[in-house]
Formats: C-alpha cells, sequence, structure tokens
C-alpha cells in the first residue's frame, strides 16, 4: 500500500472515532439525531469527511478492495454536501450504525496488515 493510501485510512480512522465519541457523549440514539442539530451537525460533518476522504484513495486501492462500496460512500457526501434532495436522516443512521464500523474493521485490518 502507498503513503497516500495508508495517510487516507488513518484519517478516516479518526472520523471514525469522532463519531464514536460523539454518539457516547450524547448517548445518541436516531431520535436523538433526528432531533438535535449538534449531535445531527457533529455526525453529519465526520460523514462528509470521510465521503471526501474516500475519494482520494487510489484508483488501485479501490479495485483492490472492491468489497466495499467505495462509490455509494462518496455519493452520500456529494448528496449531503450539495443538496440533492433531503437527506433521508434514518438511512444516515442507518450508516452510521451499520457501515461505519464495517469501514472501521476494514481499515484496521489493512493498516494491521501493512505494519501500520
Amino acid at each position: 500500500m502507498n503513503e497516500r493510501d495508508k495517510a487516507v485510512l488513518i484519517k478516516l480512522l479518526q472520523y471514525i472515532q469522532e463519531i464514536e465519541e460523539t454518539i457516547e457523549r450524547f448517548d445518541a440514539n436516531l431520535q436523538t439525531f433526528k432531533s438535535d442539530f449538534v449531535v445531527k451537525n457533529a455526525l453529519s460533518m465526520c460523514l462528509l469527511q470521510i465521503g471526501e476522504l474516500t475519494a482520494h484513495l487510489t484508483d488501485e486501492f479501490r479495485l483492490r478492495h472492491s468489497d466495499l462500496p467505495w462509490r455509494d460512500i462518496v455519493a452520500v457526501r456529494n448528496r449531503a454536501a450539495h443538496g440533492y434532495n433531503a437527506m433521508d436522516l434514518e438511512l444516515v443512521w442507518g450508516m452510521i450504525q451499520n457501515r461505519i464500523p464495517e469501514l472501521k474493521d476494514f481499515c484496521e485490518k489493512i493498516l494491521l496488515e501493512s505494519g501500520k
């Protein structure tokens, strides 16, 4: 793995940690996410950054690890950043609860294999 991809994975893990800490600090659940703009903005900003970062992974890396939905991650970022329709908050919360832990496991595994 090249240094650029490694740096992106490390930064992805930092934003994932921010998501985890925000959820813990606010004892956040779907209802909190929907009703508390601070929680919604904090978590959404992390998701935006994650989407932005994944766009900076090399094509070679994304092809080698095509089992992850890289295009979907970037698409969520684009919808949020550019306001394409209203965001489905339940869908976003589902991503936070299900897809972000998968992304975390993936990043940790790849970094461990590369000798971080």
